[in-house]
Order: C-alpha cells, then structure tokens, then sequence
C-alpha cells in the first residue's frame, strides 16, 4: 500500500525519483523527480495503469506538484552502459528540482551521486506516493518521446512498442537495420 505523507504535515521536503524506458531497444532513458504539495488518489507503479489512467494523473501531478525530468540519449547509453546511464538520468532529474528537498526515495536498489539525502526503495513505485507520481510521469514523457519518432521512424513501431524489443520491431531491425536512435550496445539491435 502506497504510504501518503501529506506535504504541509511533515517539517521536510520529500521527492521520489523514477525511470522509464531501461529495456528498450531506442531512445533515451528517461528520470523524473517529484514533491508532492498535496495527497493525489490513485497513484502506483506506472506499469499497473492504462496509458489512458497514466496520462491522466500525469496531467495531474504536473498541474500540482514540483517535479523534473533527467535523460540519457542511446548514444551514451552505449558509452556508459544503462546502469550508469539510469543513475546519470535520476542525477539530472534531482538536481533539477526547483525546490532542493531534504529527502529523495529512489526506486530500487542504487542511489545516483547527488549531494542530498536519498534513499533507496526497492519496489518504491508500489510503496511510495513521489516515486509512483515519478514513476507516472517519467513514463508518459518518454512514450510521448517515442511517439514523435514513429512519425520519422513509422516501421518499428514506436508509437506501439515504445521502443521496447517486440516482434515487430525485431522483425523490422533484421529487414531495416537500425536507426541513430537504437541502443547499439543491445542485443537484438545489430542483427
């Protein structure tokens, strides 16, 4: 059950920290950072939600709350490897905040390397309300993302698949090849 710590009760400031878009096979990997001003009913995972209920509390969150967005483009993703390029993403999603919080929940095991207080939650998407709202709003940023390059890129799949490994798109990388926005580093994108 998602804990709800109303803003104005606690004498510190909380921000979650999400990512979406790790296992594709395209595009960015993208962070979000959030402080919640006020309780917003019905957050959880992003991944539990219809993309109609995402975009919905996404709308939301962005009209009632703090947040940021950190991305990694596949180019470095290759460079630096997606563990390192997620980190950089919720790195850059934090310090951007507008208000420095006293306190960050991240999602998962490992914390990036701000100078801030952070936590990590594994499976803080399901637990903690400003992971959910980040987890929510990272998601819709980066399928939005995903779907302007399906209008250049239409073959793959994008606006379906979100980048993501499906038939369809693996079937379109052995006829195609792959674009400048593929992962090359992984496997299934040079065939």
């Amino acid at each position: 059950m998602i804990q709800l710590r109303p803003f104005l009760e606690l004498n510190r400031i909380e921000a979650g920290c999400d990512e979406a878009g790790r296992g594709c096979l395209a595009g960015p990997v993208t962070a979000a950072a959030v402080i919640l001003h006020h309780s917003i009913s019905g957050l959880t995972d992003s991944k539990k939600l219809s993309a109609k209920k995402r975009m919905q509390l996404s709308a939301i969150i962005k009209q009632d709350a703090s947040f940021s967005f950190g991305h990694v483009q596949n180019d470095e993703i290759d460079k630096i490897n997606i563990h390192q390029a997620t980190l950089k993403a919720m790195q850059e999603a934090i310090i951007n905040l507008p208000i420095t919080p006293d306190l960050v929940y991240v999602d998962g095991k490992f914390i990036p390397n701000v100078e801030m207080n952070c936590e990590a939650v594994i499976g803080g998407d399901m637990l903690i309300a400003e992971i959910s709202a980040a987890s929510i709003i990272a998601k819709v940023y980066r399928d939005e993302i995903m779907t302007e390059l399906d209008k250049k890129f239409p073959v793959y799949g994008f606006a379906n698949n979100k980048g993501y490994g499906t038939a369809q798109h693996l079937a379109a990388l052995k006829k195609s090849g792959y674009t400048n926005f593929h992962r090359l580093s992984f496997k299934g994108v040079i065939v």
